[in-house]
């Protein structure tokens, strides 16, 4: 079962070194080594080698429950293509992989890499660099045929032309309604003076202020500054009164699990793992809404494999092989059609999985499900500075 602290390591936005120096004269109006559609590509090496280099988070892909180094649906697809995968889990940090392969992207260089997996509010970053390459959807009909329709038209990559998600997860409210003694079931329920103390959010500004403001009745797909600022006021006398216990990143696993805390904004994946071991656990989407995003795979410039990659997306879109991938990971499946896959299985804990609202959301909390545009360049900075002198980073 995935861990989803790579949910929560980006820390303070707006950045230092290659990060900070790109967001600040891109934030003037100067696309630092912006790379042009036509130089994107090179010679594609696809056919003569059969091989792809492939960067993933750790703990994001099945492996066997006899031999850690195998992984049954990767290793499924060389057998079937002959195309060797060499598969890296070297991304710990959005950021800290920006850093990495920066340099060679925007010098025009390859990387090294034929795909990569980073979240939605990161690729909205190599997408307006330009650092990424189209994808040709004819040779992926399992992507056009199966791609969730909730992921389909994100804000920053409209049609998923260079991103397909790899994985998908919700950002709502988790908590112990045993010891809470009542109901949550609006983001405004955590402000009632019970949880004086015992709430936390999310430290991360990407990671947490969609729900926040969805809290206020904000549409996320195109909130505004307004928006924005209403949800710090709010926050920052919250934070005023003690209200807030602490902003966190996933240790807020173990509040929620200890007792010490009785609410938290929270990711869907984490509770699954949080309610194996304690059912007084609850995840919830508010009415107002909670935010749908995702970590997709990109192919960098200059990648030697394209074709070959290609083809590797399009197989994770395979129904089969998305119910293989989702019942290892506890993710929300980017592949609705995985579902019935898992229902027909004669194993009842994998059955099982196709009931989970939190893999396979049902129509009610679909319609409370929305993606949030990302946040640009020239606002960063300056919302990164009003968020962090509230968080404390």
């Amino acid at each position: 079962m995935a861990d989803l602290s790579r949910r929560t390591l980006l820390r303070g936005m707006g950045g230092t070194g290659v990060v900070g120096a790109l967001a600040a004269l891109t934030g003037c109006g100067v696309p630092p080594a912006y790379v042009e559609a036509a130089d994107r590509g090179g010679p594609d090496r696809s056919g003569r080698d059969r091989k792809i280099v492939f960067a993933n988070w750790p703990l994001y892909i099945d492996v066997d429950d006899h031999d850690k180094e195998r992984r049954p649906t990767l290793d499924a697809f060389q057998r079937r293509t002959g195309i060797s995968v060499t598969y890296t889990e070297e991304i710990n940090d959005n950021d800290e992989f920006f850093g990495k392969i920066s340099p060679a992207l925007m010098n025009h260089q390859s990387t090294g890499r034929d795909l990569i997996v980073i979240s939605d509010w990161m690729c909205a970053r190599f997408v307006r660099l330009g650092w990424v390459q189209r994808m040709d959807r004819a040779a992926q009909p399992h992507v056009a045929k199966y791609l969730d329709p909730l992921l389909r038209t994100p804000h920053f990559d409209p049609g998923r032309l260079h991103s397909v998600p790899w994985q998908s997860g919700i950002t709502g409210i988790a908590y112990n309604r045993k010891k809470l003694g009542r109901e949550i079931k609006h983001t405004s329920d955590l402000w009632k003076p019970d949880l004086r103390g015992r709430v936390t959010l999310l430290s991360g500004l990407d990671e947490a202020f969609a729900l926040l403001m969805q809290g206020n009745g904000a549409d996320i797909t195109r909130w505004t500054a307004d928006d924005f600022y209403r949800m710090t006021d709010q926050l920052r006398g919250l934070v005023r009164k003690g209200h807030i216990r602490r902003f966190t990143g996933n240790d807020y696993i173990k509040d929620l699990d200890s007792g010490d805390v009785l609410a938290a904004q929270a990711y869907s994946g984490d509770v699954i793992q949080l309610q194996a071991d304690n059912p007084d656990i609850e995840f919830v989407v508010p009415q107002e809404g909670a935010e749908l995003w995702a970590e997709s795979l990109m192919i960098p410039n200059l990648a030697d494999h394209k074709r070959n990659a290609e083809r590797l997306i399009d197989y994770y879109y395979e129904p089969a092989v998305a119910a293989d991938l989702a019942a290892w990971v506890n993710y929300v499946c980017p592949v609705p059609a995985a579902r019935d896959v898992l229902a027909s299985s004669k194993d009842k804990e994998r059955a099982a999985l196709a009931e989970d609202p939190l893999i396979f959301p049902d129509d009610a909390m679909r319609k409370r499900l929305a993606t949030a545009r990302d946040i640009t360049s020239k606002e960063r900075t300056e919302f990164a500075k009003e968020w962090n002198g509230i968080v404390g980073l």
